[in-house]
């Protein structure tokens, strides 16, 4: 049974679809480990592996930092509205932006504003360094508010594979499967 619809030419089913859940949540899980929660043969479950790999399902394997344990920082979440919407304007902004290591994220948002903009500075100071720079370089900013983030709440790498698919239950039947034992 296809769960979800095909992308670079792979149907993802049940199996495919709890080896990317547990993947996303422990990306340096031992195959042995995937192979038998998904209740698959550690060569079954390389390959599969491989295959989301291939076809750019699984895009990458990251490490979750702790960076205050290195150093302080501030967040804040930048609200931006241009002041032109000429495909050329949107196109300055980003390619701006995407140049900005401070910059963690950019959305580019329908309604009121234009971006919604995560930003992780030093200090307030610096915070307020790149937003002069960014006003006197003339990327075409009309306005922008600032909110400083006091505590994150809940934070998450990528968009969790749960909140896209149409119909969990052939996952999550995957997933006991694999803790009853094969025989």
């Amino acid at each position: 049974m296809t769960l979800a619809p095909r992308r670079a030419g792979v149907a993802l089913d049940a199996i495919d679809i709890a080896i990317l859940r547990h993947l996303e949540r422990d990306g340096r899980i031992s195959k042995s480990e995937l192979a038998e929660r998904v209740n698959l043969s550690k060569s079954a479950c390389l390959e599969r592996m491989r295959a989301l790999e291939r076809a750019k399902i699984v895009i990458s394997y990251h490490a979750k930092i702790d960076v205050r344990m290195i150093a302080p920082y501030e967040m804040f979440m930048t609200e931006v509205t241009l002041r032109s919407h000429r495909l050329y304007d949107f196109e300055r902004f980003e390619r701006y932006v995407a140049k900005i290591d401070c910059v963690s994220e950019c959305y580019a948002l329908g309604g009121g504003i234009d971006y919604l903009l995560k930003v992780v500075t030093g200090n307030v100071d610096q915070y307020q360094n790149l937003i002069e720079k960014m006003l006197s370089d003339d990327v075409g900013v009309e306005r922008y508010f600032t909110y400083i983030v006091t505590k994150v709440v809940k934070s998450t790498i990528g968009i969790p594979v749960a909140s896209v698919l149409p119909d969990d239950r052939g996952a999550a039947d995957a997933e006991k499967r694999a803790v009853t034992p094969r025989g």
